[in-house]
């Protein structure tokens, strides 16, 4: 008996040890708690998102297709009906993640259950134990997102998104969706793309398996660098949101002189001028 006693203090210890080291994943939260989640892993959990960053769905200018493309596949979605996982690639700052958290917005506006959840791309091998807590949960709907996309030649995580795409034997839950953004069509650099087919011994075969990533994603909603006048346009729509006048020569003098500044005309630059315009103003924009 006194031989035993060492032997079991010291499992106990060790038990203990492993618990501190791996500790138990906390269970899925109320989904009632909040409209969106944000999808952490070591240990495994859900956090609840009090407030999404985002702006109204109608201060986005110049992206109208894409617009209403997502917002009629997302509102199906909601509403129980069949509805296609989505791309949307291009253009830096075109507004690509803010149109996903608009449409958010706007769906939950009209009563419909959707519940935001974003995973980051480095934790895609941990989606198989998200995807158990959502298909836990059928009375909601669940857009997941993963924001700003990409592999490199050596990044295995792709294989951990077919778990959403495709669902493999268990398929995909029902009520999940997928939305992902990314700069490149593709998911992967075009001259990564050349370089393997020329080196490889069947170019054709070399990088399919990546390339098709995005064959999986039922809608491709593509952004493109805006011209100057839908520059401007952006820039009064948020002046007349925000209530804030200016005479239009002014604001286009300035807001020529802002993009040129930083070499680039997008969505994001235009925010970024009327940020400055209404802290000039004495106006909080959130």
């Amino acid at each position: 008996m006194d031989a035993q006693a060492p032997t079991t203090d010291a499992l106990t210890r060790i038990a203990a040890a492993l618990e501190r080291l791996a500790p138990a994943p906390e269970p899925a939260p109320d989904f009632t708690a909040a409209s969106a989640y944000i999808w952490h892993t070591a240990p495994d959990r859900l956090v609840p998102v009090p407030q999404v960053n985002r702006v109204a769905l109608d201060l986005l200018q110049g992206i109208d297709r894409s617009r209403d493309t997502l917002l009629a596949n997302t509102r199906q979605f909601a509403a129980g009906h069949a509805a296609n996982n989505a791309l949307l690639w291009g253009a830096r700052g075109m507004g690509k993640s803010s149109l996903v958290k608009a449409v958010h917005a706007a769906v939950r506006a009209e009563g419909l259950p959707l519940v935001l959840v974003e995973l980051a791309r480095e934790d895609l091998p941990s989606v198989g134990r998200l995807l158990g807590h959502l298909r836990a949960a059928p009375e909601r709907r669940f857009v997941l997102f993963c924001d700003d996309l990409s592999f490199s030649h050596d990044d295995q995580h792709y294989k951990s998104l077919k778990a959403v795409l495709d669902g493999g034997i268990e398929g995909r839950p029902e009520n999940v969706l997928f939305y992902a953004t990314s700069n490149r069509r593709h998911l992967m650099p075009r001259d990564m793309i050349e370089n393997e087919r020329s080196t490889a011994i069947s170019p054709s075969e070399a990088v399919e398996e990546k390339v098709s990533l995005s064959d999986r994603f039922g809608l491709w909603l593509g952004f493109y660098a805006c011209d100057q006048d839908t520059y401007l346009s952006m820039i009064q729509s948020y002046c007349d949101s925000y209530g804030i006048a200016i005479a239009p020569d002014v604001l286009r003098a300035e807001a020529i002189e802002w993009q040129a500044t930083r070499g680039a005309r997008s969505g994001r630059v235009a925010w970024q001028y009327f940020t400055d315009l209404a802290g000039r103003r004495g106006i909080s924009v959130g």
